[in-house]
């Protein structure tokens, strides 16, 4: 077993962390040269024991961002608590800066809104109307700045855009939903030290960006629901207030939902009486229109109600309006 630790601790070394993060492949690159370590991990469940998981949990717990040799030290002094945290944690990616390519979506959507996220986290990705948006071009020059009523906000999401620039306008937004198998509490101190974590070592500025988004959700914490999407959604969104447009979000968590059961549940979210965008790899759904080839296609795709807006980078980095190739959703 720890032979199949070595290979995929090496193998991140390598190939995955180099260009994110120095840090993790010197931490990835010391346990697979260290017996005594991989032992310790070879005692998490297999499908826990990704090093971005075994490395965030371990920020979690206590350890600082230090070389291996006391990253090292930190895991054998608490190897049971490592174990037994990343055995019940899976990855939770909640980054608030994919709302800048859907901003111009939702900005196609008659208000006011209620925002349901399948997957939502900490629920960081439910505040669309109380961040900023400052939207550049390739030289970094800023094309459209846009405010809360209230002004600039603390959380700043700077998205590149390629080609036109599509209407845009921050919504109004009543009510926020969200369901996930391990919601997150951002007044809780160790899942704001979980979400800080789950932020690689060298990605400048995003997790300033997830504490101040953590802040913001804190004051006015949304409904989060503890469970299997598939069976609680229906419930979930009609509990959401009469008078809003219910629009179902499901940015970036498809991907890990086994097919039968993401099929279902894209037939279901389809059923109810909502709109429904969502951020995804072009080959993971067959519901675009028009229709994508994977192939080809920069980034993932975002798209109202399976209809293709535009096309984006996975984190929404950067976007690039693709409305033109089919015909308006309104």
């Amino acid at each position: 077993m720890t032979d199949a630790v070595q290979q995929r601790y090496a193998r991140f070394a390598e190939e995955e962390a180099p260009e994110r993060s120095a840090l993790y492949a010197e931490w990835a690159a010391g346990v697979a040269a260290d017996a005594e370590i991989r032992a310790v991990l070879a005692r998490i469940p297999e499908q826990r024991r990704q090093p971005p998981l075994v490395f965030a949990v371990s920020r979690m717990l206590g350890v600082g961002l230090v070389d291996y040799a006391r990253w090292r030290s930190f895991v054998h002094a608490h190897a049971d608590e490592l174990v037994e945290e990343c055995t019940s944690r899976r990855l939770q990616t909640n980054e608030p800066l994919r709302l800048a390519p859907l901003l111009a979506v939702l900005a196609e959507i008659e208000g006011p809104l209620a925002l349901l996220e399948v997957g939502a986290s900490a629920g960081l990705c439910l505040f669309p109307d109380r961040y900023s948006y400052r939207f550049t071009d390739a030289s970094g020059a800023v094309r459209a700045s846009l405010d809360p009523e209230g002004g600039e906000s603390t959380v700043v999401l700077e998205s590149r855009v390629e080609g036109d620039l599509p209407p845009l306008r921050i919504p109004r937004v009543v009510w926020r939903a969200g369901i996930d198998l391990a919601p997150l509490d951002a007044r809780d101190e160790r899942d704001r030290r979980w979400l800080q974590g789950l932020v690689w070592p060298g990605e400048e500025g995003r997790e300033q960006r997830v504490l101040a988004a953590l802040d913001i959700a804190a004051l006015d914490p949304p409904l989060l629901v503890e469970g299997d999407a598939l069976d609680r959604i229906a419930a979930l969104a009609a509990e959401a207030p009469a008078g809003a447009t219910l629009v179902i979000t499901t940015p970036g968590v498809l991907v890990h939902i086994p097919r039968a059961a993401r099929e279902a549940l894209v037939d279901r979210i389809r059923s109810l009486p909502a709109r429904w965008v969502t951020i995804d790899p072009p080959a993971l759904l067959d519901v675009w229109q028009p229709p994508v080839d994977a192939g080809t296609w920069p980034g993932f795709v975002v798209a109202l109600d399976g209809r293709v807006r535009a096309a984006a980078d996975p984190l929404g980095r950067w976007w690039e309006w693709r409305a033109e190739d089919g015909a308006p959703s309104t």
